[in-house]
């Protein structure tokens, strides 16, 4: 009776989410990996600095991409040979496709910086419970479950350094996730914790109470989660109705008291805050995890629990919990629960003085190819002989580590991050290539004799603009490519370094790029009358112009015959529309007239 009083009117402040920050654009995505036929597989790869990164992951049991965010350990550049540990750490109701809140309204990522596992942060499943549901509802087909648990996890542990030992924690509904998917899947965690969790899901109220809350965050039906509330799903998922089956695990369970505390604005009434829903909602969160923790005590299971003497339901207090439960965390991963001693030296030393902005050491000096390196929590430095002493950090750092980092094809730093002439960008310099970055655009490595065309056209003030891709060998033929703001930069062995834009590059693609046959560029594009504009290909040219458009003409008798006549600038104008077939040949149409070839002659019209 208590759970439906105080629920139903405050449900739809359920996490208390109140931050409205703009979620993290990707600093660049990798092509598609290979996937075997039917099993879940990465995708894509976004790198935000060297130790944080996003998945995209085709999950075979959603039938859709989900994203997945790490936060790798502390050691990961120094040890590339080790494998971590991985701690999965669950949002709440209103958890949002951009950005995990342990990252958006929590400190997470400083937070771990200094710890040695890799840290696991799903995206999106609002109102989902983290659970696999019995129907699609809302657009959405939940099936987190076997995600988290079958499909993710192989995948972590075959391409992203990450042992079988893991953990997980959660926050409101991530909280109630983390006990019942310990307790449904063995062996799957050693540890798992619940911050301000729901752990008695089936007791008077809290059925109604539930889906009155996933109805408000984001219309929501719990009768497609779990079926009718007296159903067995609703039992299986109640983390009070499994708790026999967490023996073995080690187990945090927190929550407030709902009275004002450190992280409150008072409302003028003893005890209470203006967070009234966050009262209300952490009081609940007291109650079941009462329930739930005596129900443990009753079967002999040992658990951690801090009953804190003030707190609502709100994203201070759960960052706080983050932080106390860490030491429990680390001894169940088997993990220590501070770093190692570490401090800069030589010239390392000195530029970290320098840089207050990265923050504490969090490992010593190591080796990489050509030089040295060290990380401080917000970036690296590194040391060569050729390149002195430079500092790599933010987006910049995160695609130098996508490309490989010191042994890649960029080689190591020599000049430190720079502010680009426009004002827009910035880029840093490496021994054999650069890194560009706009906020728009996102940070993309550039070298070879790509950045040699792309330095002769104006680097960033060209008329290509900042790169907005990586590097990319083309599938089907010798050359590469990389995109730019207005178009791309192609090379191939035998036509050298090119680029295409604009209209014309749009005509390129619809065609088939490279693939088709046009072949690669030739040539850059180059400007002709009334503002027209084409570009050579191996098998053809593009022209355009404001008034004919872009199209497409094939090397042979219909483009000799039009040569014959002055090319634009003769009777015949632009070409308006692509070669077509007729009957007994091939015809072309032009502005002031057209040409057809029949048995392998030309006629001009």
């Amino acid at each position: 009776m208590c759970a439906a009083v105080l629920v139903l009117p405050l449900a739809a402040g359920l996490t208390s989410a109140t931050a409205s920050a703009t979620p993290l654009a990707p600093a660049y995505e990798a092509p598609p990996l290979a996937k075997a036929p039917g099993a879940a597989a990465i995708t894509n790869v976004t790198w935000f600095t060297d130790r944080r990164v996003s998945l995209w992951v085709e999950s075979p049991s959603m039938a859709a991409p989900v994203q997945v965010q790490l936060l790798l350990a502390r050691d990961w550049n120094a040890r590339p040979e080790s494998k971590f540990p991985a701690l999965f750490m669950l949002d709440g109701l209103r958890a949002q496709d951009g950005e995990n809140g342990w990252t958006l309204d929590a400190k997470a990522e400083t937070f771990f910086a200094d710890k040695n596992v890799n840290v696991v942060l799903p995206i999106g499943g609002q109102s989902s419970f983290y659970s696999d549901w019995l129907e699609p509802d809302n657009g959405k087909n939940y099936q987190w479950e076997t995600f988290l648990t079958k499909e993710l996890p192989p995948l972590l542990e075959s391409q992203w350094r990450t042992t079988n030992v893991r953990g997980v924690q959660g926050l409101s509904m991530g909280g109630t996730s983390a006990m019942f998917l310990a307790a449904r899947n063995p062996d799957f965690v050693k540890y798992a914790a619940s911050y301000s969790g729901f752990l008695t899901t089936t007791s008077l109220g809290m059925p109604q109470a539930i889906q009155y809350a996933m109805n408000d965050a984001g219309g929501f039906n719990s009768g497609a989660m779990w079926g009718p509330p007296n159903s067995a799903d609703w039992t299986g998922h109640d983390p009070y109705m499994l708790a026999d089956k967490l023996k073995g695990i080690s187990l945090y369970v927190s929550s407030g008291s709902g009275m004002t505390g450190p992280f409150d604005q008072p409302s003028g009434i003893p005890g209470v805050s203006t967070n009234f829903a966050g009262m209300g909602l952490e009081i609940l969160a007291r109650l079941t995890s009462q329930n739930f923790a005596t129900k443990l005590n009753q079967l002999g299971i040992p658990a951690q629990v801090n009953y804190r003497p003030s707190g609502t339901h709100s994203w201070p207090y759960w960052d706080f919990e983050m932080r106390q439960s860490w030491p429990q965390a680390a001894s169940a991963l088997g993990v220590e629960v501070d770093k190692p001693a570490c401090n800069p030296a030589g010239a390392i030393a000195g530029l970290a003085s320098a840089n207050n902005w990265l923050g504490d050491c969090l490992t010593g000096e190591y080796n990489v190819a050509g030089g040295v390196a060290q990380d401080f929590r917000f970036g690296r430095i590194f040391y060569s002989s050729t390149g002195g002493t430079q500092v790599v950090a933010g987006r910049i750092g995160g695609d130098y580590e996508a490309n490989g980092g010191a042994g890649g094809p960029l080689g190591l730093p020599i000049s430190e991050e720079r502010g680009a002439p426009d004002g827009r960008g910035r880029y840093q310099l490496f021994e054999r290539g650069s890194i560009y970055f706009t906020p728009q655009t996102g940070a993309h490595a550039i070298r070879g004799s790509i950045l040699d065309e792309w330095s002769k056209q104006g680097y960033e003030g060209g008329p290509l603009g900042y790169p907005v891709a990586e590097e990319v060998k083309t599938p089907n033929k010798d050359g590469v490519v990389q995109g730019f703001e207005i178009g791309a930069m192609y090379y191939s062995p035998n036509n050298g370094t090119h680029r295409v834009q604009g209209m014309i590059m749009g005509k390129y693609g619809a065609l088939g790029y490279e693939d088709s046959w046009l072949g690669f560029p030739k040539g850059s594009e180059q400007s002709v009358k009334d503002f027209g504009k084409f570009n050579e290909f191996e098998g053809g040219n593009i022209y355009w112009s404001p008034l004919s458009g872009a199209w497409a003409i094939k090397n042979g008798p219909i483009f000799d015959a039009w040569k014959s006549v002055g090319y634009e600038n003769g009777k015949l104008g632009f070409p308006t529309g692509d070669q077509f077939d007729i009957p007994g040949g091939t015809q072309q149409n032009f502005q002031l007239g057209y040409i057809t070839v029949k048995d392998d002659k030309a006629e001009i019209h």
